[in-house]
């Protein structure tokens, strides 16, 4: 809860995307045929995921960023969805003549999932609200990254006010990407931060990126956990919490939004990260990408039967020597 005793206010910024998934026992071969055993069509997209986990965890959340065209199907089913969990979408843009992104996902026994999306180019000429309505009552902001071009003024002017800026980073950014200065947290995956940094090892890529901007950096891997810098610009580790793992699509989002959630409330990031860690693992658990993100209810109790990790000051610092 905030000073005011309401929930905090989360400004998402994304591109939904309508989600066909596919169970298979194996992703087919060049060139050939399989049988999926279960299909399902959902709501996606990495904000949009975030949002959802951030509802269903207590936060309150308004979404911006553009969809197809108001008579096009899938912007249609997306809103349904995201009114049935809360999320508030008057600062969604509509785009005359264009298609909301539309994805064809492959999920193994595994959890692992392979995916092919289209986003229509037109989609990144949106042009947002006005600072003032977006960031009015707003405690955080969660961007993708990949959304750099229409939202970084935006987020600027929120870290003029005071807000935080986490950006969930799904592929690699380039190093004058203005995002990358200009938010308060980087949440990478392993993958990105190192190919961002051009350096194959998680905490040398941070420490390098480290140099190029004030913010808070961590780089999460999935079942080993996450690797940040702490205040002093040492490396610290945190654990992922095992699970077994049947649908990973939309994990990383659902701990950005718990990651966000909790800044938000005014934690700090060990604290943050644990919750976060928790959520994903709750998610990976089910099948349903982000809309099997857990409530907050289920993340307190799981938590309540878990180890408690040292969670002070330089309590998993990593020695690099």
């Amino acid at each position: 809860m905030t000073a005011t005793g309401l929930a905090p206010r989360i400004l998402c910024i994304g591109i939904p995307v309508r989600d066909l998934t596919f169970r298979v026992e194996a992703v087919p071969e060049r060139g050939s045929k399989a049988n999926a055993s279960h299909l399902a069509e959902i709501c996606g997209g990495n904000a949009l995921n975030a949002a959802i986990a951030i509802a269903r965890l207590g936060g309150r959340v308004v979404f911006a960023g553009p969809m197809g065209d108001a008579g096009e199907t899938s912007s249609g089913f997306i809103l349904e969805r995201m009114a049935q969990e809360g999320i508030e979408t008057t600062h969604i843009v509509r785009m005359p003549g264009l298609a909301t992104p539309v994805s064809a996902i492959m999920i193994e026994p595994s959890g692992e999932r392979t995916l092919t999306i289209y986003r229509d180019p037109a989609l990144w000429t949106v042009k947002l609200a006005d600072a003032d309505e977006l960031l009015a009552d707003c405690h955080a902001v969660l961007v993708e990254s990949r959304c750099a071009s229409f939202a970084t003024s935006l987020c600027t002017e929120a870290r003029r006010r005071g807000i935080a800026v986490i950006v969930g980073v799904d592929r690699a950014m380039s190093l004058q990407d203005g995002l990358l200065t200009t938010a308060s947290h980087l949440l990478f995956a392993s993958e990105q931060a190192q190919e961002t940094a051009g350096i194959a090892d998680d905490g040398e890529a941070l420490k390098r990126l480290a140099g190029l901007t004030p913010a808070f950096l961590a780089a999460t891997r999935g079942p080993l956990g996450t690797i940040w810098l702490n205040e002093a610009g040492e490396l610290e580790q945190t654990p992922a919490f095992p699970i077994q793992a049947v649908d990973t699509l939309g994990a990383g989002d659902v701990f950005h939004g718990a990651f966000a959630l909790r800044l938000a409330e005014g934690k700090g990031a060990r604290q943050a990260l644990r919750f976060a860690a928790a959520a994903a693992a709750l998610k990976c658990g089910r099948h349903g990408g982000g809309l099997a993100a857990p409530q907050r209810v289920e993340v307190e109790e799981f938590l309540r039967g878990q180890p408690d990790w040292d969670t002070g000051p330089g309590a998993n610092i990593i020695d690099l020597l």
